[in-house]
Parts: structure tokens; sequence; C-alpha cells
């Protein structure tokens, strides 16, 4: 006869009351609200597109998630991106197929970058990085945490990816400026954001040296949604113009409550490389110089393809845009606001004569 624990032979040993089994956490969504009879989102929360977070992706060897961010895509016309959107579950079983092409620090032979990187983790990728030249000294070194980022139609150049300077790092991004032939800076962050996000690199006055530029500061211009600065920036007797947007309209704490601002924000700056003069790279940052600065690149490249073709391929924009810089286009979050902005710009578009599918 079995002799149960503490208790008489044959006795059963008590029933044991199993705890109820926990509540799985409430999925957290993006809040779209959708107008009435075009799908078209107008309203998001966006409080996550500043924050630098890991990127939830597949962990493939190196050729394979190259070849996937060479070849990868999904055209979508005018008329299904603002009727047939892929559904949320659908954007994220696409986003996170997209390999992030972070590049490691063993993989990035500069010695002592690491004190010139706001972010550890988030650095150039070697191919397409900006070398600096000898405008400061020989000891400083060719190093800034930046990336030369292709444009509309694989165009080298057009824009140069970066982090918010740092007090250390402020002389080189002017370096940079001013190698470039840069005429347009998109700062896409407050310099604080809870804590530090980027340090104050134009003059609080009138003038200020850093390193061997001087910066002076002409005119200042309020938008409701951002900040426009014409600069001049000299360097021995050579004196040039950068204008200088600062959108302040997508903080961590006040996000934007539509796509609209950012619509905007691409308005602006297309008017300032209609005037500008000869075109060197736009400069666009955030903090991290990936998030909110790969939201505002892809942007821009998807609004051109839709004036142009009628379709955008946001898969491949993004894609592209890995291979030039890791981690372009940080959250889930960021992937669906870039497809409901793309489909309000579509929306404003004059009405194709497209049919439906």
């Amino acid at each position: 006869m079995v002799q149960a624990p503490g208790g008489r032979p044959g006795a059963q040993p008590p029933a044991m009351t199993q705890p109820p089994p926990p509540k799985a956490p409430a999925k957290k969504h993006v809040r779209l609200q959708e107008r009435r009879g075009s799908n078209v989102a107008l309203m998001l929360d966006v409080r996550s597109l500043g924050a630098v977070e890991p990127i939830c992706s597949v962990n493939t060897p190196r050729e394979v998630s190259l070849h996937f961010l060479r070849t990868a895509g999904h055209p979508l016309t005018s008329w299904v991106l603002q009727h047939q959107l892929p559904s949320p579950k659908q954007l994220e079983e696409e986003f996170l197929k997209i390999p992030s092409n972070f590049i490691n620090a063993e993989d990035l032979d500069v010695p002592g970058h690491a004190s010139k990187d706001r972010y550890k983790t988030i650095l150039p990728n070697p191919q397409s990085r900006v070398c600096l030249g000898r405008a400061q000294s020989q000891e400083d070194g060719d190093y800034i945490n930046a990336n030369y980022i292709r444009g509309y139609g694989g165009q080298e150049k057009v824009y140069i990816a970066t982090q918010g300077p740092m007090p250390n790092t402020v002389s080189d991004f002017w370096e940079m400026v001013w190698q470039e032939g840069v005429s347009l800076i998109v700062m896409l962050t407050q310099l604080r954001e809870g804590k530090e996000k980027c340090v104050h690199y134009w003059p609080a006055g009138e003038e200020t040296s850093y390193g061997p530029f001087r910066i002076g500061s002409r005119a200042v211009k309020e938008h409701p949604e951002y900040t426009v600065r014409q600069l001049t920036m000299q360097y021995q007797e050579e004196v040039r113009p950068v204008k200088h947007v600062l959108f302040s309209a997508w903080p961590d704490h006040q996000t934007p409550e539509s796509a609209g601002p950012l619509l905007r924000l691409v308005a602006e700056v297309e008017e300032g490389v209609e005037t500008a003069g000869p075109p060197g790279p736009i400069v666009v940052h955030c903090s991290a110089g990936i998030g909110r600065t790969g939201c505002f690149i892809a942007t821009r490249i998807g609004c051109q393809q839709l004036q142009a073709r009628g379709e955008v391929d946001i898969l491949g924009i993004v894609c592209q845009l890995r291979l030039d810089r890791g981690g372009m286009i940080q959250t889930l979050e960021q992937y669906q606001f870039l497809h409901h902005t793309l489909a309000l710009y579509a929306a404003q578009l004059p009405a194709a004569q497209e049919p439906r599918p």
C-alpha cells in the first residue's frame, strides 16, 4: 500500500489548487483614425518614433541579408495605398523580415571612434560612411558617425544621415557640412527629450566659432511646426549660405497628431532644394540618425515616386536605406506611419486616371 506523504496509508494527497492563468498583456496598437470613404489614416499615435530601440528582425547570415535588402520590393499603386492599404498584421510581417544591417564595433576599423558615437550600438556602415578631410588637423582623424544615403532612383549621395552632434563632435559636424558642400540641414529632434538628444550646435547670438569655422545667424522664421534659420558659414576667406530647418513637431512626449506636419516639412525642403546653389547632400539628423531621420528621407523618396510613377515601393525604399545605414526606420510604428503618411500624400495629388484593380 502506498504511504501518502504526511497522511495515513492509502490516503490521497490533497488536491493542488491551480492559480488562474495570467492574463495576456494587452497588445499596444498604433492609434489610427481613418477618414470615412478613403481608408487614408490621418491621425496617428507616434510616441515611440523617436525612441532608440532595438529592431526585432530576423537573424540571418550576412550575405542572405544583403541579398534581401538588394532585391526585396512591394510596389503599391496610389489607388491601393489609399483604399487597400495592407493591414497592420501584414505590415508587421513585412517589417520583421527586413534585416537591420547594423554594424558591429569589431567590423568598424576606425581606432578611437567610440568617443564620437552617441549610441555605442548605432554605427555607420563602412562602405558608405562619410570620411572627413583635413580642414582641422592631422590628429583629429577622418571619423564622423554619418553615412551617405542614396535618394530617388538610387542617385548617390543625395542625403547624409548622421547622429545629433555631441560636445566633442560639433566642429566635426561643421567640417562635414563644409567638405560636402551642404546648403540644407534638417534637424528632427529637440535638444533634450528627457535626456540630451543633441547639443546646440548653431549660434545662440549672431556669430559663433566652431573649430576653424565661423557660423553666423542672419534670419529666423518661425512656422507652426518648424523653425527656419538662414545661417552663413565662413572658412578662411570663403562664406557660404546654409539653411537650417528645426522640425519641432516631433518630440518624444508631444508627438504630431497627424502626418500633415511631416508632409509640410517635405514641401519646405523641396523649396529649399530649388533655391539652393550647387547641390550638395542634404544633412538629416535626429538623435541617433536612423529613426526619425529614416522616416523623413523615406517620406521624401516615397513622395517623389508617387509623383513620377503613381506608385511607391515602401519596402524597397527601407531596404535601400538600410543598405546605406543600418537600422533606418527603427520600429514597426514608424513603418506603419510611413505607409499612412504616403497614403495621405497620394490623396492630395491630382486625381490620377488609374483604374481600380
